[in-house]
C-alpha cells in the first residue's frame, strides 16, 4: 500500500498509518534483512532455571542473599551458575527481594489500657546534640501514660542497659511500685530488650510491652514528650557538656510536670493530676464558669458551659468497638 501511494508525502502517510518512518524505509530497502535472534548456546533449559530456582527457595537458603549462596555451595564444592543469573531467575520468578531484612514472625498489635496513675508507664531514649559533631549526650525518661508525668529521667555519656536498670529500679521504688501493678512499654531499642532490664522487671514484677518494629505509632506518648522538650523556645541547638544538659532538663522537667498545661489531660498539670489534685482545679474551673455565665449568660451561645475533663481510659493501639462490646459482654456473662 505504500508503495502504490508514491505521490503522497511520506510523512503524511506514514503518520495516516501510524507507521514510523524509519520502518517505512526498512520496507523499501531491498538489502534490509529482519534480524533473527539466536538462543545462545549457553543458556541453561527451563528444567535447570527450576532446578536452580528450588534451591534459592529452599528453607536452607531462602533467607540468603545470591552471593551468599553462590559462595556457600562453593566450599561444598558445588557450582550451579553465577551470581547474575541466580538473580536473573529470582527475578524471573518475582522472588527478587530484600531476603535477608524479610521478617516473617507476626508481632502482635500491643494493645495497652491504662486507667489510673501507676498502671502504665513508656519510657524511650533520644540523643541530644553535644559540643562537638557527633557528640551526642543520651536522655532516658520514663513517662506514665495516663497522667502524662515524667516519673523518672537521666542524662548519660551513653545508651547502656545497666544504666536504664538503673533508671527503672529506682523509679519503681519511689512511686512504690507493687508487683503486679505496673506494665512498662518501649520500642525494640537494644537497652530495651537487653537481659538486664528484662531480669529487673521479672523481679520487680513489672509486665514489659515492646513496639512492634519499624512502627513509632506504637510508642506515641514518649515521642510526643520528647517533641514537646525539643520544640520550646529555650532548648538549646547543642550543650557545651553533659552538667549544662542536666541543669537544662532538671528546670524543663519541673517546669514540665509543675507548671505545663497539657492538652491531653485537659489542660491539667501532670503532677496535679497524678496526685489527684486536680478535683480542685476542676472545681475551682466550673466556679468561675458558672460565675460568668450568671453574668453573661448570652454570650454563651451553646448553653451553659461545661468544665472539660480528662479521659479515664487512655489506651496505646485502642482496638475495635465491636471487639470492646464483645469482651464486656463475655465478662458479663462469666
Amino acid at each position: 500500500m505504500i508503495k502504490e501511494n508514491q505521490d503522497i508525502p511520506k510523512s503524511e502517510l506514514c503518520s495516516a498509518l501510524g507507521v514510523p518512518r524509519a520502518s517505512y524505509y526498512r520496507i523499501i530497502n531491498k538489502k534490509y534483512k529482519p534480524k533473527i535472534k539466536r538462543s545462545s548456546s549457553r543458556k541453561l533449559s527451563q528444567d535447570e532455571e527450576n532446578r536452580i530456582y528450588t534451591v534459592l527457595v529452599s528453607d536452607r537458603f531462602r533467607d540468603m542473599a545470591p552471593t551468599e549462596i553462590f559462595y556457600t555451595l562453593l566450599d561444598e564444592n558445588i557450582y550451579l551458575c553465577s551470581t547474575r543469573t541466580m538473580y536473573r531467575i529470582l527475578t524471573k520468578n518475582q522472588s527478587n527481594i530484600q531476603r535477608r531484612q524479610k521478617d516473617n514472625r507476626n508481632y502482635s498489635v500491643p494493645e495497652l489500657l491504662a486507667e489510673r496513675p501507676n498502671e502504665l508507664w513508656s519510657w524511650d531514649i533520644t540523643k541530644l546534640k553535644g559540643p562537638a559533631k557527633w557528640n551526642y549526650f543520651y536522655l532516658y525518661v520514663i513517662l506514665d501514660v495516663f497522667t502524662r508525668l515524667v516519673v523518672g529521667w537521666m542524662v548519660a555519656n551513653r545508651e547502656s542497659a545497666q544504666l536504664a536498670k538503673e533508671l527503672i529500679e529506682t523509679t519503681c521504688r519511689r512511686q512504690n511500685i507493687n508487683s503486679g501493678e505496673l506494665t512498662i512499654h518501649s520500642d525494640r531499642g537494644a537497652p530495651m530488650k537487653s537481659k538486664a532490664v528484662a531480669l529487673l522487671l521479672a523481679d520487680l514484677g513489672v509486665t514489659k510491652s515492646h513496639s512492634r518494629p519499624y512502627v513509632s505509632n506504637d510508642n506515641p506518648y514518649s515521642e510526643s514528650a520528647f517533641k514537646t522538650l525539643k520544640y520550646r523556645p529555650e532548648f538549646p541547638a547543642s550543650f557545651g557538656c553533659i552538667e549544662d544538659a542536666r541543669i537544662f532538663l532538671n528546670d524543663y522537667f519541673l517546669w514540665y510536670n509543675y507548671e505545663h498545661k497539657h492538652s491531653g489531660i485537659a489542660m491539667l498539670t501532670p503532677f496535679d493530676f497524678h496526685s489527684g489534685r486536680h478535683e480542685i482545679t476542676l472545681k475551682n474551673r466550673e466556679s468561675v464558669l458558672l460565675k460568668a455565665y450568671n453574668l453573661y449568660p448570652h454570650r454563651f451561645v451553646k448553653g451553659k458551659p461545661i468544665v472539660e475533663l480528662p479521659n479515664q481510659q487512655v489506651w496505646i493501639n485502642k482496638p475495635n468497638n465491636s471487639i470492646i462490646n464483645l469482651n464486656n459482654l463475655v465478662k458479663n456473662v462469666v
